[in-house]
């Protein structure tokens, strides 16, 4: 209901460096993901709002909805469809859930594994 009373007052638009933003913190918080595949950490994220995410996290948007492909890095001694799984989970939770949009997708790509 609150989603009317804003949309009848006017319109809110957030900017994809913001949706990358929430997919970056969100992605790295896995535990078993070391960093983006750019090499940005949470840390990274955390202290800068990194607008440098392009690299590892692209998005497509439409109407109220939202894809997400993003390359990680991880850990070298984890599962990675387990690691890939729950990112997808975390990521698709928290997009929803700070922006108010459905997310259609979320593609993992593995750029890298620590060793």
């Amino acid at each position: 209901m609150e989603q009317n009373i804003i949309e009848k007052i006017g319109e809110v638009r957030i900017a994809d460096e913001v949706i990358a933003a929430i997919v970056g913190l969100a992605a790295t918080d896995v535990k078993g993901v070391a960093s983006l595949g750019g090499g940005i950490t949470h840390d990274m994220i955390s202290r800068s709002g990194e607008k440098n995410l392009a690299k590892s996290i692209r998005l497509s948007k439409a109407d109220n909805k939202v894809g997400v492909k993003i390359a990680l890095v991880l850990d070298g001694t984890v599962s990675i469809p387990e690691v890939s799984a729950n990112t997808q989970e975390k990521v698709t939770s928290a997009v929803e859930s700070m922006t108010g949009m459905e997310v259609t997708g979320v593609s993992v790509t593995i750029a890298g594994v620590n060793v």
